[in-house]
């Protein structure tokens, strides 16, 4: 989850820093796998398992799943997708982390991984010891979501019915940005609501939906199909701008929220001793893809963003993220579990 501090001590300039790094991460684009070690030109020779540690039809397995087709015609082996969700995405990093680093088990990764090094006494795994970090490739706006029949048709409904009344709120489980980007709303407005924690993205919506909670906060792309057919109710975009996917849509800040940005990133790691001609041609492969204007349409199709890093910026990601997290748990009296 990327975002604007509350803390002026994690400051805009600091926040956006990795991400304007994303256009040099295209130069390694047309490297190919010229002079690379024998090694790495003979990989792949089998299947490739993409582990993806949340719930089928989540942003992350979509997402996934539009890139692992073309992916796979780029390496000449087939790349599978393997979802293991639970513990906020902690389940499926473990087992990636204790996999063979041999190319052949790459994770799908995210800032809630970040998180969990604060979120979790014992997540598992190391999110710098234990990965590689290939490169980001998207990014995904937060959506604040009601049921339609909950009568709330803007933020300030919601305000107001928190005042009243004793509600809740769905999210995809501890540490995810569901969950945190909303508990820093909240403190934010300076109410309150009771979190109800799911397996992932696409229970939390489905909660919403079958009006088992008031609200959630899902990744945009999970939720935008919803919105579309009239299913739920968007009440503001946690973005710095609106979404050109739902252009009448306020941000929080337009919606009266100041300094609360929040955002779901994503790319590919694998295992730490993973060889680095291997994780080299792996990126290439990766550049290629995303290139394609086709790829590009459909991973944006729902709101989401291509967003490309490098390995370096994207390990500055996990560090920005985790500092973030130790702030707002700091700020919103937040304990790990």
């Amino acid at each position: 989850m990327s975002k604007q501090s509350l803390n002026p001590s994690v400051g805009n300039s600091e926040r956006r820093a990795w991400l304007r790094m994303a256009g040099a991460s295209l130069g390694a684009a047309g490297l190919g796998v010229v002079g690379l070690p024998a090694r790495a030109q003979s990989w792949p020779s089998r299947p490739i398992k993409w582990v993806v540690p949340y719930m089928a039809g989540t942003g992350p397995d979509n997402a996934a799943r539009i890139v692992s087709e073309a992916l796979g015609q780029q390496l000449g082996q087939p790349v599978v997708i393997e979802n293991r969700p639970g513990a906020g995405g902690n389940i499926g990093a473990r087992q990636v982390a204790r996999a063979a680093a041999d190319g052949y088990t790459l994770l799908y990764s995210g800032s809630p991984m970040a998180a969990a090094m604060r979120m979790y006494k014992n997540p598992g795994f190391e999110v710098f010891k234990d990965f590689r970090h290939v490169m980001g490739m998207s990014r995904s706006d937060i959506l604040l979501v009601v049921h339609p029949g909950s009568g709330l048709r803007s933020l300030a409904d919601l305000i107001a019915a928190s005042k009243s009344r004793d509600i809740d709120y769905a999210s995809g489980g501890v540490g995810t940005p569901s969950h945190l980007g909303v508990e820093l709303l909240l403190s934010a407005l300076q109410i309150q609501a009771t979190h109800v924690p799911y397996k992932g993205a696409s229970d939390l919506v489905n909660a919403v939906l079958g009006q088992q909670v008031v609200f959630a906060a899902p990744i945009f792309s999970v939720a935008y199909p919803h919105v579309q057919a009239g299913r739920l109710i968007p009440l503001a975009v946690a973005g710095e701008q609106r979404n050109e996917k739902l252009p009448q849509v306020p941000t929080l800040e337009e919606a009266g929220v100041k300094n609360v940005h929040l955002s779901s990133w994503g790319g590919l790691s694998v295992p730490r001793d993973t060889p680095q001609a291997v994780t080299t041609r792996l990126r290439n492969a990766m550049d290629a893809v995303l290139s394609q204007p086709k790829v590009r349409q459909m991973l944006e199709m729902d709101g989401g963003k291509v967003q490309i890093l490098d390995s370096a910026a994207y390990t500055l990601a996990f560090e920005h993220e985790l500092k973030f997290t130790e702030t707002m748990m700091k700020r919103i009296g937040l304990q790990a579990v």
